[in-house]
């Protein structure tokens, strides 16, 4: 039952760590990256519909991205998504065919304004990983009637340990991607 539970919370601690390297990836460095738009959500036929499920998403040049949709019908709607899309900064020129999305050039301010976004995206995961440690807890306190104060002190621990090591994932990630968005 112990070991139940601890597998438990590692597993969603895992997926906490995941969804936060998933959310650093939609942060733009200096150059262009298919990423950027996957998640972005387009307003198709009344359905916000993911980019990547309505266009091929190609990178040619360091700042370009070529949007190719499945739909062309679907060329101004995914115009709108993109020229409103915060945090972008993107330019998209359609041409009937297929949009081309240039990325501006970053500057200090605007790194440093990323720096922050990619800051509490990671403390928003750690709040996810330590609240999953919690619920862990109160899980094994309401066991210790029956396996004993000793067993659910050692998994206490265990689950202090697993915490730390994915709090220290989300930590290196942090690290690199601000890395990755000072560097000129």
């Amino acid at each position: 039952m112990i070991a139940d539970s601890l597998a438990a919370a590692t597993e969603r601690m895992t997926k906490a760590v995941e969804v936060a390297k998933d959310d650093f990836s939609t942060v733009r460095t200096g150059r262009a990256n298919p990423q950027l738009f996957q998640r972005l959500l387009v307003d198709y036929y009344g359905t916000p519909t993911p980019l990547a499920q309505l266009a091929s998403l190609q990178n040619p040049e360091a700042r370009t991205i070529v949007i190719t949709p499945y739909d062309k019908t679907a060329l101004k709607e995914i115009e709108k998504a993109i020229v409103a899309a915060p945090n972008l900064g993107a330019t998209p020129n359609n041409d009937g065919q297929l949009i081309r999305v240039t990325m501006p050039e970053l500057n200090e301010e605007r790194r440093k304004e990323y720096v922050k976004i990619v800051r509490s995206k990671a403390e928003d995961a750690r709040v996810s990983v330590r609240n999953i440690r919690r619920k862990g807890k109160d899980e094994l306190d309401a066991l210790k009637s029956e396996v004993g104060d000793d067993e659910v002190a050692r998994a206490e621990k265990e689950l202090e340990s697993i915490t730390k090591k994915h709090i220290d994932q989300i930590d290196e990630a942090l690290v690199r991607k601000e890395a990755e968005l000072l560097e000129v």
